[in-house]
């Protein structure tokens, strides 16, 4: 199950994880965002132990939104060693964001 990211856990959760982080910043009025929603939770539970996946609704954490930069969703960002690895905008397949996280 894919993790949910807020304001109050971004710090320890995804800037100070061990493994490599994808972080879906998305909001629930968004169409593409909920079509990546299934695939998102496919990788969450298919990675465990391998990287960490979550959300972070943008309408309730605007601020780390801002910070990274986040003008479209969804966007998603893999954070590894406390900072952005890579990003990509928009409806992704599997395969890409697979490789985000492995790279």
């Amino acid at each position: 199950m894919e993790k949910k990211f807020t304001t109050e856990n971004f710090e320890a959760e995804v800037l100070q994880a061990d493994k490599p982080v994808l972080v879906d910043f998305y909001a629930d009025w968004c169409g593409p965002c909920r079509m990546m929603a299934p695939l998102v939770e496919e990788l969450a539970n298919d990675m465990a132990g391998e990287a960490v996946v979550g959300k972070l609704n943008v309408d309730d954490c605007e601020e780390i939104a801002v910070r990274y930069g986040v003008m479209n969703i969804p966007t998603l960002i893999v954070f590894k060693n406390g900072k952005e690895a890579s990003r990509v905008l928009g409806v992704q397949s599997r395969d890409v964001l697979e490789r985000m996280i492995r790279e």
